[in-house]
């Protein structure tokens, strides 16, 4: 590589030369060409730093660092394998709890609960002391410390947690002109745009590290109402809850995970970004807790096998494969087996999109959904409720919750016991086949069926044993069909599975 002074240098001896074929030498015209171009000026030398880099982040931190605090949790975590007292030894082998009681002195108290400390960032959003972290940061805390970047300590309070995005608003009481920043609700950010986080990684607090965007919407686990905005700033543990920023000093993201097989920063982070913050924010500062639109349906994606089996051109929209009975889906009229294709005269993606869709729209809303039913798209109103808490959520009941079992597709299938719907929950009028064994590498199993699960209906009959099950796919194969749809229900509750019509036998 050439130096600046080096090309420089050459330019000097370049000028000479073409004094001399100005003065009659004998060189070519081409030669004085080339010799010319060496003689160009040199870029100066702060044209090395990209275009749009600041050369120092120093008046932005400066700026906004005083925000930033330390989030301090301590709690007690239950249920710890060891007590103070020693172990529960009722559960042990006769040899093996005879050892443990001369070890410990024939102790048998249950565990006890172990302390729990750790540390987290967040920032404050306004003057009197709300502040933003996240849910995880503050979880089952007992006792909440907030520390200034000036060192002072204050207690804070929880207002109100959203688990689903990861986000938590606390309070800091009696005070009244805390430094604080914005969460910007319109942000205006792009792949490669400069990012600067400030946090408390490993309990270093006032740490600024700086990086760009490296990509946006980017889903991450089962963060159904998130897309991360993903960056290469250093993130590590302790960052949770902090602000990135954004060059102007807005705060465009709120720190929530890392990406790191070592445990450590490996260039890959993700901020929740600050419209999706700002509305969750708003929701726990009005009623501390965030009201989301409910339909009342399991959803999932329509896969190619799906499609096949129910002669869908392509895998747009998202299949109800379960409708919670009493629920707003059911009063509006829905069947299992529904793909929708919109919502609002919206195409939705899939069972993501439409989950959080849904869950972006008021709680009483009227809302229009295109389904296809039987080869036919028709139009569904319906006014969606407040999605219930997942405890609820669990607790009920599917309209015609129905299991079945059948020996076919590589499963061997029994029907359905009374011991099974006892466990189960099912009522007398329930028929199904339960499926006992299955066949490595068999179809179903492929497709994820287990041991266990109930299969409640094949092609949208009803399935009571196993020749019914076999019955339905040949009527599938005699139509010309390549595929049929299982509904299947399982430990996770009740989804679609489209196995081949050719290795039914």
């Amino acid at each position: 590589m050439i130096s600046v002074d080096r090309i420089r240098r050459l330019g000097g001896v370049s000028l000479l030369v073409l004094s001399a074929l100005a003065a009659g030498s004998l060189l070519d015209r081409s030669m004085g060409e080339a010799y010319a171009v060496q003689s160009s000026e040199a870029p100066p030398l702060a044209a090395a730093v990209p275009a749009g880099a600041p050369l120092s982040f120093a008046d932005l931190i400066e700026t906004v660092s005083p925000s930033v605090v330390t989030v301090q949790v301590s709690g007690l975590v239950e249920n710890a394998p060891f007590g103070n007292s020693g172990p529960d030894l009722d559960n042990l082998p006769p040899q093996m709890r005879e050892w443990m009681e001369r070890q410990f002195g024939g102790q048998r108290q249950m565990p006890q609960p172990q302390p729990r400390q750790s540390l987290g960032s967040g920032f404050f959003i306004s003057a009197d002391g709300y502040l933003v972290t996240n849910h995880h940061v503050v979880a089952d805390a007992d006792e909440i410390t907030i520390g200034t970047a000036e060192g002072e300590e204050f207690p804070a309070r929880v207002i109100g947690t959203d688990p689903q995005t990861d986000l938590a608003l606390l309070k800091v009481d009696g005070e009244d002109d805390f430094p604080f920043v914005r969460l910007e609700e319109n942000p205006n950010y792009r792949v490669g745009d400069w990012v600067v986080a400030v946090g408390n990684p490993f309990g270093l607090g006032g740490t600024a590290t700086a990086g760009i965007i490296s990509a946006i919407g980017r889903p991450i686990g089962n963060s159904t109402y998130n897309d991360f905005i993903q960056t290469d700033a250093s993130i590590n543990r302790g960052n949770s809850g902090g602000p990135t920023f954004d060059l102007n000093g807005n705060v465009i993201g709120v720190n929530s995970q890392i990406f790191s097989p070592s445990g450590g920063n490996v260039g890959i982070g993700f901020a929740i970004p600050s419209d999706v913050a700002a509305r969750i924010i708003a929701d726990l500062r009005d009623d501390g807790r965030v009201a989301r639109g409910w339909l009342g349906v399991s959803i999932q994606n329509v896969t190619d096998d799906i499609a096949e089996a129910l002669g869908l051109e392509n895998t747009t929209g998202a299949i109800i494969s379960s409708i919670v009975e009493g629920g707003p889906a059911d009063r509006a009229g829905f069947e299992r087996e529904d793909v929708v294709l919109e919502i609002d005269g919206e195409a939705v993606d899939g069972s993501r999109d439409l989950t959080r869709r849904v869950g972006n729209i008021q709680a009483g809303d009227d809302v229009r959904f295109l389904v296809l039913r039987d080869g036919r798209e028709r139009t569904i109103r319906a006014t969606l409720g407040d999605r219930p808490g997942e405890e609820q959520l669990a607790s009920m009941s599917s309209v015609d919750a129905a299991p079945a079992r059948t020996t076919v597709f590589g499963m061997s299938m029994a029907p359905l016991a009374e011991e099974d719907r006892e466990v189960r929950g099912l009522g007398a009028d329930v028929s199904g086949v339960v499926v006992d064994e299955l066949e490595p590498g068999s179809e179903a199993a492929r497709k994820g069926v287990q041991v266990g699960d109930i299969i409640l209906e094949a092609g949208g009959d009803a399935v009571d044993s196993a020749e019914a099950l076999r019955a339905i796919a040949d009527e599938a194969r005699e139509d010309g069909r390549s595929a049929i749809l299982l509904l299947v229900e399982g430990r996770g509750g009740q989804r679609y599975v489209a196995l081949q019509l050719g290795s039914a036998d």
